[in-house]
């Protein structure tokens, strides 16, 4: 079973910038795609951005214009470069990649975004 593990988040201030990755614990074959997904309390799970393995990419609107999704290699596959952060940005980020062997998501990085 695999297991990704997300980093890079952190405290910051508004209009700051992070970048979040997501290691594999083994390199992921067979990806279809990839996500970035959060959750901040009270409110449901929501998609931030995907990235389908062609490198197609979609955004929430929420995301658009400030964030950027990228793919990068079978250990570590997906990054989410996160600028221009809001306070209604802060939530837990999650990565997610669905891939022939199965769909895999990891336990979350806290971002918070306040003065």
């Amino acid at each position: 079973q695999v297991q990704l593990v997300e980093s890079g988040g952190g405290l910051v201030q508004p209009g700051g910038s992070l970048r979040l990755s997501c290691a594999a614990s083994r390199s992921i074959f067979g990806i279809k795609a990839m996500a970035w997904y959060r959750q901040a309390p009270g409110k449901q799970r929501e998609l931030v951005a995907d990235i389908g393995i062609g490198g197609v990419t979609n955004y929430a609107d929420s995301a658009k214009g400030r964030f950027t999704i990228s793919r990068g290699n079978a250990k570590n596959p997906v990054y989410l470069q996160m600028n221009s952060l809001e306070p209604e940005d802060t939530a837990v980020y999650y990565c997610n990649v669905d891939s022939y062997s199965g769909d895999y998501w990891g336990q979350g990085t806290q971002v918070t975004v306040s003065s």
